[in-house]
């Protein structure tokens, strides 16, 4: 009999696009797929370590699973596998974690794994993780999570992350377009770029040419165009560069003056196929107006940020270790509000973080109230090991931090309120979900979801000739 599987997120869109990515290896390797609350061989976890509730929430997911299932295989893996891995296996019903440079290799460790053998733990330092592992997400939903960079080489005060996913690395413009065009094909009519530091996007250099010892420098050619001696194709000048290693071996690589996140969104503007792109989640330093401006006249990138703030306290931003201030946010807001007005926009906010007054607070509270976006990811700080904020005193007490979330949770549902009754009798274009949500039985109707093109949520009676499509829609 084929064995099961059934895989849990948990955290960011990055982590969406990578678990569907191991699932789709393991499918390929024999397994079938299975919901995480059915019987299943194996369950994997993939965490996320942001914040405590999320480690404590694995440990809650392992213990619900050796209620049900005490004779299935349990894998970890993710951020919390690999910051704490002998943590995890310490977890009663672990049977395997699995860190940053392995989590793709799974079926490769499971061949190795009886129930019942000690907990293995497979993971490196992550200053050994420098690889680059394509991942999406299809078939889970109508929109696709396509990640395109990975790691981050900010270090930030409060965070954990570059010690979970290593340094920043990104995909090349040419296998994302390849995994383009399979969304495309797919059906996927709507794909979201993510990453860990989306703005620092820079895609590696690609080998033209390999020089073996001994032999004369090659022509420099691309599908028989001789680019010799005029470095530039369409009119784009390249710059071609000579790595040569330690055998004298060679490669002769295409360089292209800019490879950057700009260049990457003026790339999928003009392909065929998918007709929506969102941004996620980018640094206020790193959303160049150039990007801003792009997106207002773009046909195909909707009007929807998400930008980072996390405090709206220079002094508080200063301690966090932020590379802007207040007022640079607040010029981006304002540009994109001024060049997109029905433009959607979201912030992450960061609360208690030590040292935070009731000043700071305050300050926080009326530069969000004073900026004209449309809703708060907000997030109660929490003590990570291993992190320079463990130095900043004074420590917030849990009952405060918890009533500045509340207040700050409450100006988020306000401005959510006031942005969506801004749009009241438009139409506008909204991409139904595949899903039948609340349907008791799969011909029964229920109600579906969708997004406009300005990321305000639709609810509406499940129509099969409204999935995946996109509809002129009254708000």
């Amino acid at each position: 009999m084929q064995k099961t599987v059934a895989v849990h997120t948990l955290g960011c869109k990055l982590n969406y696009s990578e678990s569907s990515a191991i699932t789709r290896l393991m499918e390929q390797d024999g397994f079938v797929k299975k919901d995480f609350d059915e019987l299943a061989d194996v369950y994997v976890i993939n965490t996320c370590s942001v914040t405590d509730n999320a480690d404590k929430e694995c440990r809650q997911l392992v213990r619900r699973i050796q209620r049900k299932a005490p004779e299935s295989m349990v894998v970890i893996t993710g951020c919390y596998a690999q910051l704490k891995p002998e943590e995890i296996a310490a977890i009663d019903g672990v049977d395997l974690v699995l860190g940053a440079a392995e989590k793709f290799n799974i079926t490769h460790h499971l061949l190795q794994l009886t129930k019942g053998d000690a907990t293995k733990i497979c993971s490196c330092d992550i200053e050994e993780v420098n690889g680059f592992h394509s991942s999406f997400s299809i078939k889970e939903r109508t929109r696709s999570f396509l990640k395109v960079q990975d790691g981050c080489d900010y270090n930030c005060s409060f965070c954990t992350i570059p010690m979970a996913r290593g340094k920043s690395r990104s995909d090349s413009i040419e296998n994302i377009i390849a995994n383009v065009k399979q969304l495309a094909n797919s059906g996927v009519k709507e794909i979201v770029l993510t990453g860990i530091n989306l703005g620092d996007y820079t895609s590696p250099l690609t080998p033209l040419h390999k020089v073996e010892r001994g032999t004369s420098t090659p022509s420099l050619s691309i599908h028989g165009e001789d680019l010799t001696p005029a470095l530039s194709i369409h009119g784009e000048d390249l710059t071609p560069a000579l790595s040569i290693n330690g055998e004298g071996e060679s490669k002769i690589f295409l360089k292209k003056n800019n490879r950057n996140f700009y260049s990457l969104i003026q790339t999928l503007e003009n392909m065929d196929g998918v007709e929506r792109y969102r941004i996620s989640s980018i640094e206020p330093n790193l959303l160049s107006n150039e990007i801003i401006e792009f997106v207002a006249r773009s046909k195909k990138f909707m009007p929807h940020f998400h930008i980072p703030l996390q405090s709206g306290s220079n002094r508080v931003l200063a301690a966090m270790r932020r590379r802007y201030k207040k007022e640079l946010y607040a010029e981006k807001i304002h540009l994109i509000k001024r060049l997109i007005p029905h433009c959607a926009i979201g912030a992450d906010v960061i609360v208690g973080f030590p040292g935070e007054t009731d000043e700071d607070f305050k300050e926080t509270f009326d530069f969000l109230h004073s900026l004209d976006i449309s809703y708060l990811h907000v997030f109660t700080y929490s003590e990570r090991e291993n992190t320079h904020a463990l130095n900043i005193k004074p420590v917030i007490p849990i009952s405060v931090r918890n009533s500045r979330n509340k207040i700050l949770r409450n100006l988020s549902y306000q401005k959510l309120q006031y942005f969506t009754q801004q749009h009241i009798g438009e139409k506008r274009k909204v991409l139904f979900e595949s899903y039948n949500k609340n349907a008791c039985l799969p011909d029964r109707q229920g109600m579906m979801e969708g997004f406009t093109d300005n990321y305000i949520k639709i609810t509406a009676p499940y129509k099969v000739e409204w999935v995946n499509e996109i509809i002129d829609w009254k708000i």
